[in-house]
This record gives structure tokens, sequence and C-alpha cells, in this order.
């Protein structure tokens, strides 16, 4: 008899991503087969494509992160189609034609807590979303706990994660990367903030674990538990490198609806899967400030 948690095949939505390319080595790594959607055939706005990939697929393992996952992104029409009705697709198609599901891990995010007064904050602190995105993965949640009768999901809310290859309109590869070229000047908008970084490979982990986990039907953080200030990072990045750029702050970058201080209790995570690997967030700046953006 197979166990019921042992490795199979996964599908993984966005495994061409920023965080897709952290995972696809570990679940291989841990035996899984990963079954890849082919691009740009599959595509979250159309449910006739989110069968046929599900059909053709017959995953028993779901990681799902494809999403519009920019907090300032300006069509918010797009973010819901994608974020919200698009993963409401993904688990009608996978209710109807996947019988042999064995779980099903969403990739939500911490912004839904927004300016959140718990500290740390849990996954029972209230929602306070203040942007598109984060209502949109709000709406994804509670879109997600009508099919907990049917179907094994597991709802992740991590918290900021950064590495290698990630976008460079993220802040921290922004900063780095004004580091790595010795820039002069760095604009930036509200200095007076506060989060709880990760690395993406920690992240990557977690997922992979979580599969082999028996929590479903509920939401856990993937959070270090550890507040990072954004002048704390920059005297990090200045002991690296020896180099200080000055900053000059953008009237165009301020959001005035910005979180000042968003940390997570990681409490419930580290309970499930134990310790999280790569939790030296000095050694993931200085990884990130090595010239190749190629995955190590």
């Amino acid at each position: 008899m197979v166990s019921p948690f042992s490795p199979g095949r996964v599908l993984v939505t966005g495994l061409g991503g920023f965080t897709g390319t952290y995972l696809t080595p570990l679940l291989e790594q841990r035996g899984y087969e990963i079954v890849r959607a082919a691009e740009p055939e599959f595509d979250l706005l159309r449910e006739d494509s989110i069968a046929a990939l599900v059909q053709a697929m017959q995953p028993e393992y779901v990681i799902h992160l494809a999403a519009i996952s920019f907090v300032a992104h300006q069509d918010a029409t797009a973010v819901y189609a994608v974020n919200t009705v698009g993963t409401t697709s993904l688990l009608s198609a996978l209710e109807r034609i996947a019988p042999r599901l064995r779980k099903v891990v969403l990739a939500s995010t911490s912004q839904i807590y927004g300016n959140a007064t718990d500290d740390p904050i849990t996954e029972s602190t209230p929602p306070a979303p203040i942007s598109h995105y984060a209502c949109s993965k709000l709406a994804m949640e509670f879109m997600a706990c009508s099919f907990f009768d049917r179907l094994p999901i597991l709802i992740t809310r991590p918290f900021n994660y950064v590495g290698r290859g990630q976008a460079p309109q993220f802040l921290l590869p922004k900063l780095v990367d004004h580091f790595r070229r010795k820039a002069s000047v760095i604009e930036l908008g509200n200095l007076d903030v506060e989060r709880d970084f990760l690395d993406v490979r920690s992240v990557a982990d977690a997922y992979v674990r979580l599969l082999d986990s028996p929590l479903q039907s509920q939401a856990v953080n993937i959070a270090s538990g550890v507040g990072r200030s954004l002048t704390s990072i920059l005297d990090d990045l200045t002991r690296i490198t020896g180099h200080r750029p000055a900053t000059a702050v953008n009237a165009s970058l301020v959001r005035r609806n910005e979180i000042k201080r968003m940390v997570g209790s990681s409490e419930r995570l580290l309970k499930t899967i134990g310790p999280l690997r790569y939790s030296d967030f000095e050694s993931t700046l200085r990884w990130m400030l090595q010239p190749t953006t190629e995955p190590a």
C-alpha cells in the first residue's frame, strides 16, 4: 500500500518564476516527479486551459505559485482575475479531474494582515489588507475554504523573501544592486519600515516539506519571526561591502498606506516541519551580492 505522503507527481504552477526556480531541484532531490505546465498554452484566465492541463497531468500534489505578486501592480482587474478567479478555476478543475490528489499548497501572502497590531503576527490575527494584491489573496483564501471538505488544501502565508534572480522592482534586490555597483545615491520611499525577511531557498524548502506534512484545511505562516528595519539592512550591506550610497527619499515611491512593521510567528510552521534552512540573513545578503544571478 502506498503511503499517503510518499513522493508522487507534483504540478507546480509558476514553476518558471522566482520561487519555482529554487523549488525544482528540491522536489527532484526528494523523489517527486515534476509535471510541467507548457506556456503559453497554460493560462489561468482560461478555464479550458486549466482543465486541459489537469486532465493531462493528473497530479497527486499541487503547489500553486502562479500569481501577479507585485503589490504596486497598476491593473486591479488583472490582479483579481489571476489571483482569485484563476485559482478558483484551478481548484474546480482539480476537484473534477484529479482523483488521486493528496495535497494542494496554495501560496497566499503575509500582506493579508495589513497593519496588524499583533506582534508577532499569528495565523489567527484578523486580516486587514490594504492593497488590491492583498485583497485578491484574501479573497482567494476565503474561496479556497469552500473547497476544504473536498480537497486537501493548505494555505501558506509567506512573509517577505529574497534571493538571487528576484525582480529588481522589489526593495531588497534594488538595495543589493546599488551596493554591488557602488552607486553613489539610492532613491527610496518609506524609510521607517520593518519586515520579516526570509531566504527564497528557505521558503522553497518549506513548500516541499509542507507537501509531506499532515496539515490541511488551515493556513500557516512562512516566517522567520525576526524583524529587520530598512536602516539595519543598509548597515549590514555597508559592513559587507565597505560602501554606503547616499539615500534620497523619492516622493513617488512613498506609499501613504505603507505597513510599518510586519513580523510573523513561525511557531506553527516550525512545529510542523522543524527548523528553517538558510536562516542567517547576512549570508543571504552576501549570496545576493555575488555577481551571478544563477541559483546556487
